[in-house]
């Protein structure tokens, strides 16, 4: 992934795939590593019994359109990462948190899709819509198929200057997207030709931490200009998530100054304090090595 927006010229959106998500971008150097060998191509389960198709009235362009949306009821939680990405049995909904209007362009994840000023849907009407290649309307997507509905999200979030918080919260659900679809193809769920597969896996992990990198700058930005509640999240909790990912990203810095922060919170559940204390072992493991 040349940017984190690539792969939106084919839907006449080219201008944006060079845009900067935020004002400044910090690198973080990728470690290479090894990766396993994919399964066996394994049943794949039916997503047609997860999801329903919900009518939609675009708010800006106006028109009504159908989504495909989770049944809540079938889902079934299969626990957390560290960084707090949910796990779910045989079906991932993270697949579906986009909405599409088909007809302008417009896309953002469901929590934002209709809280959109008219100054914002004159900008998306502008700089998406007029441009706007329409996507082919299906039932049930893969994760390809979601990650440009994403990346349409974030495109359009960039365009409507929405909030930092907005745009990092996007970000890093784009990077839970990504880690599932390693998983899927260490599983043998998605297909990758066996030739290209350590290749494959690799530029996966490096797309995964650019858009973590870049979760992380916008969260740390929507920290210090916006009030909580967050993307539905408290302050506890970004806190977290932005240490987490910085102990991935090897901001070891960060990772320790949010720590210093967390472990003094009273509003720590014991789950997450006991993540952080871990984390805060591996910390001082890896400055010892380094002495």
């Amino acid at each position: 992934m040349s940017s984190i927006l690539s792969g939106l010229k084919d839907l006449g959106l080219g201008n944006l795939e060079k845009k900067d998500i935020f004002e400044e971008k910090t690198k973080t150097p990728v470690v290479k590593k090894e990766a396993a060998q994919p399964e066996p191509k394994k049943e794949q389960t039916d997503e047609r019994e997860y999801v329903f198709g919900k009518t939609h009235t675009c708010p800006v362009c106006y028109k009504d359109f159908k989504a495909p949306t989770v049944r809540q009821s079938k889902i079934r939680p299969a626990g957390m990462d560290k960084d707090l990405r949910p796990r779910f049995k045989n079906f991932d909904p993270m697949k579906y948190d986009v909405i599409l209007c088909p007809h302008c362009g417009y896309a953002a994840l469901g929590r934002f899709f209709h809280n959109i000023t008219p100054p914002q849907a004159k900008l998306v009407r502008e700089g998406i819509s007029r441009n706007f290649h329409r996507l082919p309307e299906k039932e049930v997507f893969t994760y390809d198929e979601a990650f440009i509905r994403y990346q349409l999200a974030l495109g359009n979030a960039v365009v409507k200057k929405a909030r930092a918080s907005e745009k990092a919260y996007l970000c890093l659900k784009m990077a839970w997207i990504i880690r599932s679809k390693k998983e899927a193809i260490e599983a043998g769920t998605e297909e990758v030709e066996k030739a290209k597969y350590l290749q494959t896996m690799e530029e996966l992990e490096q797309d995964e931490e650019e858009l973590l990198n870049n979760a992380v700058e916008g969260f740390l930005n929507a920290r210090q200009t916006e009030t909580f509640p967050m993307c539905g999240m408290d302050e506890v909790t970004l806190d977290y998530i932005i240490c987490v990912s910085a102990m991935k990203l090897k901001k070891y810095d960060l990772v320790n100054q949010m720590l210093n922060i967390l472990l003094v919170r009273s509003g720590l559940n014991s789950k997450l304090r006991d993540n952080c204390i871990e984390i805060k072992e591996e910390l001082r493991r890896i400055k010892n090595e380094e002495a």
